[in-house]
């Protein structure tokens, strides 16, 4: 009879835990559907066009040309940094 007890308990607690662990997720749950709701309600305000041309991103900057001058001494060379 005490094993029956126990045993309901711990599947009273497992089932608690996990109710407590869906229910922590709807805040999160929400704030989101209401982020993709106002994202359909601007693509539909929009008319479905994609955007122009114009708008295309802007180009990634370029690296600087980085070298040692030509004065150091060879003992003063750095070896080149492993990637």
């Amino acid at each position: 009879m005490m094993i029956a007890i126990m045993a309901v308990a711990g599947v009273a607690s497992m089932f608690l835990f996990s109710m407590k662990g869906l229910l922590d997720q709807l805040p999160d749950v929400i704030d989101s559907a209401g982020k993709v709701r106002d994202a359909v309600d601007r693509f539909r305000n929009k008319g479905g066009r994609t955007p122009e041309v114009d708008e295309q991103p802007l180009p990634l900057p370029e690296a600087e040309n980085v070298e040692e001058p030509d004065c150091l001494e060879d003992a003063e060379r750095q070896p080149p940094a492993a990637a």
